[in-house]
């Protein structure tokens, strides 16, 4: 399951708190289902920095607390900051290495890898976050868990 998501997107963050959770206790837990990440940037610059922060964190094997951080900033602290001077604090808070970290970011090592992320899931029709694709098949919007459910059960039948 490939969730297409910029972190500016309210609805990407409800799910992150509410969904993901259930998800991953039903079903990542257990080995039946792995979740991949795709930044979809179109919320404008600091959605961009945003993203290139968590593959900054990434470098430090921190994408998902770096991620987890900032679903927590938007969704239950209600800011959309996102500048680097926010999300170099997030890595301090995180305890990632800090010059290490403000390199990578302030050097825009992953502005391509992003902005190729989003042009990739824009090929594969990708038009609005959250988008998931299980298996191939899409999943649009923030649905509640019972969609995932059943989507996932019938990725897991033979012949899906």
């Amino acid at each position: 399951m490939v969730e297409f998501s910029d972190f500016q997107c309210p609805y990407c963050g409800r799910f992150a708190l509410t969904t993901i959770p259930e998800i991953e206790n039903a079903y990542v837990k257990k080995g039946l289902v792995r979740l991949g990440y795709q930044h979809f940037i179109f919320l404008g610059e600091e959605s961009q920095w945003a993203a290139e922060a968590s593959e900054c964190a990434a470098d430090q094997q921190n994408f998902w607390p770096y991620h987890d951080r900032l679903v927590k900033r938007l969704a239950a602290e209600n800011q959309r900051d996102f500048s680097k001077e926010t999300l170099k604090a997030f890595a301090a808070e995180l305890k990632l290495e800090p010059k290490a970290f403000a390199s990578c970011l302030d050097s825009g090592k992953y502005a391509s890898l992003v902005q190729g992320e989003t042009t990739r899931a824009q090929a594969v029709g990708v038009s609005s976050t959250p988008t998931f694709l299980i298996n191939g098949v899409p999943l649009v919007g923030a649905q509640p868990f019972s969609v995932f459910q059943k989507a996932l059960e019938q990725a897991a039948k033979p012949g899906s």
